[in-house]
């Protein structure tokens, strides 16, 4: 084979890598190799020939297929590469593409080694806003692989308040009303039948069970991302927290998540789940987790978080029973909607306006602010009404 091609494989590995594929030299080397012994026949034995080494994941291919066909394109490619590396202006507002922004990412990376001479500039940041404060309020499909990165760290970092409820069981309690007749007597037993005090107990305290539901339908695979690393970060400090996946069946994801490294808690989940980045079915999940889990999960005054965006294709009939099911199994059914974030918002897609009056909270999730203020919502003694679905069910 060429030195030349070989070179050429090796960048394209190093954009791959830059743009959030788990590339490494070992890859390389088997991807030269894949090619040497496959021959060049033409322009798909190439690209399949590529895809079996460097695609290991089924989210992978999307990213993969967008950088093979600007890189290994033979006309315009340095026009395509122009238009990424060149300032353009403001696109208007719509639907993010986080794929395209992580391979301009890459391949922005990939120019910064060329040295290129560049008048300085001197900018005056006093009035600016921070990095932190920006990254807060980013949204997540807007965000590139290093954002996303450190956005997964500061939701994993946010502290749960202190929402412990009363149950109907008591515990030991120096303080407590009632006496404890068993423990009194063992006591006496103990010293032999003699003088002691009162034990006494009072109302037991425990942090209510959370059960999130993710779908992982395409157009919610960013948003579901960061809300798991959020979950496997609950994980490690409560008990308690079940997670499930949708899209066209339910997944139980509890066990993966409890994984130690989040990136192991992530890819076994990828790995168990056979729907992901699929269609959606919310109505036919939503009923295999009334009948299969909700007994086994929703005890104990359970809170209950609904990451959706509520594009449901089948019927609405079906989808609105069970969601009042749900809402009659739990102490609370908070829904997350990533589409909350534009302004001009308005619920009149039918399975929205099905799920909204069996919920008690409509809320955003598409930045690290808004699941901060979310955290800050959990806690019980303090009910939000500033997200009362109400008040959406009024839209037309």
């Amino acid at each position: 084979m060429a030195n030349a091609l070989a070179e050429n494989i090796a960048h394209f590995a190093r954009a791959l890598r830059i743009a959030g594929l788990p590339v490494g030299p070992g890859t390389v080397l088997d991807a030269v190799a894949a090619v040497e012994a496959a021959g060049i026949g033409s322009r798909d034995d190439f690209y399949w020939t590529l895809h079996a080494v460097f695609v290991t994941k089924h989210e992978h291919s999307l990213l993969f297929r967008t950088a093979f066909e600007i890189f290994w394109k033979k006309r315009h490619l340095m026009e395509k590469l122009l238009s990424i590396l060149m300032p353009v202006a403001p696109a208007a507002p719509g639907k993010p593409d986080p794929v395209s922004l992580r391979l301009q990412e890459a391949f922005f990376k990939q120019a910064e080694s060329v040295p290129v001479e560049k008048p300085e500039i001197e900018v005056d940041a006093s009035l600016t806003v921070s990095d932190i404060e920006v990254l807060q309020k980013k949204d997540f499909a807007q965000m590139t692989a290093a954002e996303i990165a450190e956005a997964n760290r500061r939701v994993a970092a946010l502290v749960l308040p202190d929402d412990a409820i009363m149950t109907r069981r008591f515990a030991p309690d120096p303080r407590g009303r009632r006496i404890d007749l068993r423990r009194t007597l063992r006591r006496s037993i103990g010293e032999g039948g003699g003088i002691i005090d009162l034990a006494r107990r009072g109302p037991k305290m425990k942090h209510p069970p959370l059960v999130v539901l993710c779908d992982i339908s395409g157009s919610m695979n960013q948003y579901t991302r960061v809300i798991l690393h959020f979950v496997h970060a609950l994980m490690e400090n409560r008990r308690n927290v079940h997670a499930f996946t949708f899209g066209t069946r339910l997944t139980n994801i509890t066990r993966m998540l409890k994984a130690k490294d989040p990136d192991e808690a992530l890819a076994a989940c990828s790995a168990a789940v056979e729907d992901w980045s699929g269609g959606t079915r919310i109505a036919p999940s939503l009923a295999a987790f009334n009948k299969v889990w909700s007994r086994r999960v929703l005890s104990g005054g359970a809170v209950v978080l609904l990451v959706t965006d509520g594009l449901e294709r089948d019927g609405t009939a079906d989808l609105a029973r069970a969601a009042d099911r749900l809402h009659r199994s739990c102490r609370r059914l908070v829904w997350l909607n990533p589409l909350l974030r534009f302004d001009g918002f308005e619920a009149k897609a039918q399975g929205i306006r099905a799920l909204l009056p069996h919920v008690d909270e409509f809320r955003t999730i598409h930045n690290v602010a808004a699941v901060a203020d979310l955290v800050a919502a959990l806690d019980a003694r303090r009910p939000d009404r500033a997200h009362d679905p109400r008040r959406w069910m009024k839209a037309p």
